[in-house]
């Protein structure tokens, strides 16, 4: 039925909108494609399997996953992406690639290289509706990603934080001079990207059932093809591209099976539009 697929490509695609978002802010205010930020989702999700095998709470596990990729968000941006400001674009890149390889040797050495299932248990409230059907842990991801996405949005263009984000990224030096503490809206903005990669990594844990090592492979390379397809540094682009990704491979697995690789068609289309529009879908007019 083509409505229960919509729903599943809604739900996938508000996972991805929801990584891939944190992903567009961070390159937003710092012009850094931070591909460790693949590493921060494989982290939200050990972290969240730790806490909930803790405390048998999903909520308190996606708090303490949140907190926690916060926390090595805010220290890669002291230690590692502060530093390198203004040093070639380049050599934060190959930082960042570095960062993500040693992650996910780490979460190995930590972990072990196999699967671990994390069975997280809900009160039964699935709904069903002519025959479509949306389970407990995919009305958890519709509810987690609108809030977060509700919650960004807000911080972004109603608080002063939010301002500083903006005036950072239009230029560092001018937003200095008219008295923006620009390492704080550097600060704030990699954590809270961070916290969306976690809580992300988090959700897509509890809905296939299983967190491993190398969980952020697929997802640093998907995300960076959304990011360019929502146009580089919009978030509202990159929700939108998020969204239609997860909508298009859902439908093609459905009416064409695997004879087109899941994984493959956000590399198709973003082929495509780098051919036809390379600003991308949702560039924002007059610039990105």
């Amino acid at each position: 039925m083509i409505l229960q697929q919509l729903v599943n490509g809604l739900i996938i695609g508000s996972v991805y909108a929801l990584i891939a978002l944190g992903l567009t802010m961070i390159y937003g205010v710092l012009r850094i494609l931070h591909v460790a930020h693949a590493g921060i989702y494989a982290l939200g999700a050990y972290a969240g399997l730790v806490a909930y095998g803790l405390s048998q709470s999903f909520l308190l596990a996606l708090l303490a996953a949140m907190v926690v990729a916060g926390a090595a968000g805010f220290g890669i941006q002291r230690y590692i992406y502060r530093p390198l400001f203004g040093t070639s674009p380049l050599v934060p890149l190959i930082a960042s690639i570095g960062l993500f390889i040693f992650m996910e040797d780490l979460y190995r050495l930590v972990f072990g290289p196999n699967i671990i299932p994390l069975n997280a248990v809900w009160p039964s409230f699935a709904l069903e509706w002519r025959g479509v059907k949306v389970t407990e842990t995919q009305l958890v991801i519709l509810l987690v990603t609108g809030l977060l996405l509700a919650f960004v949005w807000f911080f972004t263009e109603k608080t002063r934080l939010g301002l500083a984000w903006k005036a950072v990224a239009q230029d560092l030096e001018i937003a200095q001079a008219m008295g923006v503490n620009a390492n704080l809206a550097v600060a704030s903005n990699v954590v809270l990207g961070s916290v969306l990669a976690a809580a992300a990594g988090l959700l897509v844990a509890a809905n296939y059932n299983e967190v491993y090592p190398t969980m952020g492979s697929v997802p640093a390379y998907k995300m960076l093809a959304i990011v360019v397809l929502g146009g580089l540094g919009n978030p509202v682009g990159t929700v939108l591209a998020g969204l239609l990704i997860g909508l298009v491979e859902t439908l093609v697995v459905a009416y064409l099976g695997y004879k087109l690789p899941r994984d493959a068609i956000a590399f198709l289309a973003l082929i495509l539009v780098l051919m036809l529009k390379p600003q991308g879908l949702f560039a924002r007019k007059g610039g990105g």
